[in-house]
């Protein structure tokens, strides 16, 4: 399959960037779309240009960091699907796809497709743990969780941190996943003791990082690769104002 590319170039933060064509030939349909962005960057790199800077963590054991957004959409045109899992069978040969980073406030360009999300750790790091020393895990099966609850709790556990729920709101709302770390936890005998304080630190935090407030347009849940309910947000807004 044949690509003409649409690809966005900036050298830092504090530089005005622009779009850039590139063409790619003969890519296999059961590519994913990082290992065409590697092939492009093998060809500019022996034409003796600069490779293009995405993120690609996951090849060390590290998911949600391989955030694009794909013409128009975070992760592209497939529901439920990171963009490492996004394979180029998903587009037409001869197709030009457009490639942006996450555009959000909160994740400054650092270059390309590279973006800054270290404020999704700033809000983890205000509450989003439990504090409590339990000493050597205890067995499982001593602690009663409803099925119901449990599952529950890991769907909003499932969250990857990867920033889509930002990049595809109008507001640059951290609102899915603040509100999914806050649930999960929540929902946990662990967690539950300090789920009042960690509710207000979290939402707090996310503010003052200039994370944008939800109106409820559901883009976050859609865009989602782990489909996590927007029931979550109202789960936290209905903590913090109690």
């Amino acid at each position: 399959m044949d690509f003409k590319l649409k690809i966005w170039r900036q050298e830092q933060g504090s530089v005005k960037g622009k779009m850039m064509a590139y063409a790619v030939k003969d890519i296999s349909p059961d590519m994913s779309f990082l290992e065409m962005l590697d092939q492009l960057n093998e060809n500019l790199t022996l034409s003796g240009q600069s490779p293009i800077s995405f993120d690609s963590d996951c090849r060390e054991g590290i998911c949600g960091q391989c955030g694009l957004f794909i013409n128009g959409r975070a992760h592209g045109p497939r529901g439920h699907t990171s963009t490492c899992q996004l394979h180029m069978r998903s587009f037409q040969d001869g197709e030009t796809i457009y490639i942006e980073p996450f555009r959000a406030g909160p994740f400054p360009i650092k270059k390309d497709l590279k973006v800054d999300r270290s404020a999704l750790d700033e809000i983890i790091i205000s509450g989003g743990y439990i504090s409590v020393n339990t000493g050597q895990a205890p067995e499982a099966n001593q602690t009663l969780i409803s099925s119901d609850t449990v599952e529950a709790a890991f769907d909003a556990a499932s969250c990857i941190g990867c920033g889509a729920c930002v990049a595809s709101c109008k507001n640059a709302s951290a609102s899915l996943f603040t509100a999914a770390k806050i649930s999960h936890l929540a929902k946990l005998p662990q967690g539950e003791l300090e789920h009042k304080k960690r509710t207000n630190d979290m939402v707090n935090k996310m503010d003052e990082l200039g994370f944008g407030a939800c109106s409820n347009t559901g883009a976050c849940e859609i865009e989602c690769p782990q489909g996590i309910s927007i029931s979550h947000i109202a789960f936290m807004n209905k903590s913090y104002l109690k």
